[in-house]
């Protein structure tokens, strides 16, 4: 048997401790936070509630992360934090302590297993601050992506948020977009929802917006090596949005200009997503929604871990192309992350037998 290289983009390392992160304050902050005990609160985000069945799958929520790695078969993971730090109001305390959540994501995890590479954690809510971080971590090519989160006060492509692309694609760093947010404002147009399944269910939606927004705002053409990638976004809302957008351009295509071809077009070039959490029940609703989607070449192999999002050890659904899985898996991850595409580490990795079971 052959085994595939894997490229995981979707792998949540364990939340850094509050105390933990005061070691990479200076003292300033440092005081700040011991002097308001700030550092005895959670700061889960509330998306993720440590309990739920969602948020810890039980096949690998136990197990340390080098081998939830090797469960998973994975060469290359992307590991993130999403820690609640981010939905601090004071700008210059959440500039410090989701620069300390990067710094303790480098030195816990990208320094200890040579598999890992890493997300810039930033804050949408002050670009500046969003740009420095970018700038201070950018030299280190173990980073590959800047992370933030789905749902926030203004669509991703209004231009407050510019400068946050701008820097983003000038050091070859992907957009990635998660799931969650800070919930300034309703999750939903109709209000506040009364449970975590409504909650979550309705991302899906957040994602559609956003994706309007980055195509309505010309922001593709303005950053023509930008790469963006949505993660645990779900994938079977894509066929019906690229066609109503579309539709839509040939009416009112005098109102965006800088749309010189189908949002489509645009889209399937600079947009990727993960391949989990997977909508489609089974294998025949997933050929289905990949002959819609006219192929394979935005999905990106993830494991999302340790949220339970498949049956299981493996994340990879039934009714994928065989012949498109060298791409899914890997392929595709080298075309939508600049740094990955560069990394000798990663230009090393080749199929290899693997043994019977």
């Amino acid at each position: 048997m052959t085994r595939l290289p894997r490229i995981d983009v979707d792998f949540h390392v364990p939340q850094a401790p509050m105390a933990d992160l005061l070691g990479y304050l200076d003292t300033y902050f440092r005081q700040q936070v011991t002097d308001r005990e700030i550092h005895t609160q959670p700061f889960r985000l509330s998306s993720y509630p440590a309990n739920s069945p969602l948020t810890c799958g039980a096949v690998l929520a136990d197990r340390p992360v080098p081998e939830a790695l090797d469960a998973l078969g994975s060469d290359i993971a992307i590991a993130s934090d999403l820690h609640g730090v981010v939905s601090l109001h004071n700008p210059d305390m959440r500039a410090a302590l989701m620069s300390a959540v990067n710094d303790h994501l480098a030195a816990t995890w990208l320094d200890t297993d040579p598999r890992l590479r890493g997300s810039i954690y930033v804050s949408m809510e002050d670009a500046d601050l969003a740009v420095a971080e970018i700038e201070r971590l950018a030299p280190d090519p173990r980073f590959v992506q800047v992370l933030v989160l789905a749902a926030q006060e203004a669509p991703h492509g209004q231009r407050r948020f510019w400068p946050i692309w701008e820097a983003a694609a000038r050091h070859g760093l992907t957009l990635a977009i998660h799931a969650g947010g800070v919930f300034r404002l309703a999750p939903s147009v109709a209000g506040w929802p009364a449970y975590q399944f409504e909650d979550y269910v309705i991302q899906s939606q957040t994602f559609e917006n956003i994706l309007v927004s980055l195509i309505g705002e010309g922001v593709f053409q303005k950053f023509p090596d930008l790469r963006v990638v949505f993660l645990e976004s779900g994938f079977a809302w894509l066929p019906m949005t690229l066609w109503r957008m579309d539709k839509t351009w040939r009416g009112t295509r005098q109102e965006v200009p800088w749309l010189d071809r189908p949002p489509s077009e645009i889209i399937r070039d600079r947009v990727f997503v993960s391949l989990i959490p997977c909508d489609p029940p089974g294998p025949d609703e997933v050929r289905q929604v990949l002959t819609h989607l006219g192929g394979t070449d935005m999905l990106l192999y993830a494991s999302d871990h340790p949220h339970r999002q498949f049956d299981g050890h493996d994340p990879l659904p039934e009714g994928l192309p065989e012949a498109d899985l060298p791409a899914i898996l890997a392929g595709n991850a080298l075309r939508a992350y600049p740094r990955l595409a560069a990394d000798p580490a990663v230009s090393r990795l080749a199929p290899r037998k693997q043994e019977a079971v």
